[in-house]
């Protein structure tokens, strides 16, 4: 299941759980709630650290290249 699905689920088993006064079902919902938001978080930051690498590897190749064009020139 999705980081999304998850939190909505989640959402809707604590809903139920509140209009139903069922303590243990809102927790559950509660906890599958909570487990979605952390996939999701989890999800940005993979991401994110991508982007990163990405854009390091970019660099390093720039730099690589305008160092064998500098030994070239001589």
């Amino acid at each position: 299941m999705s980081a999304k699905s998850d939190r909505v689920k989640g959402q809707a088993k604590q809903v139920a759980g509140i209009l139903t006064r069922n303590k243990d079902l809102e927790a559950r919902g509660k906890a599958d709630r909570r487990a979605g938001e952390a996939k999701e978080k989890v999800g940005h930051a993979k991401d994110k650290v991508d982007e990163v690498i990405g854009k390091t590897q970019d660099t390093v190749e720039g730099l690589i290249d305008k160092a064998g064009a500098s030994q070239h020139k001589k």
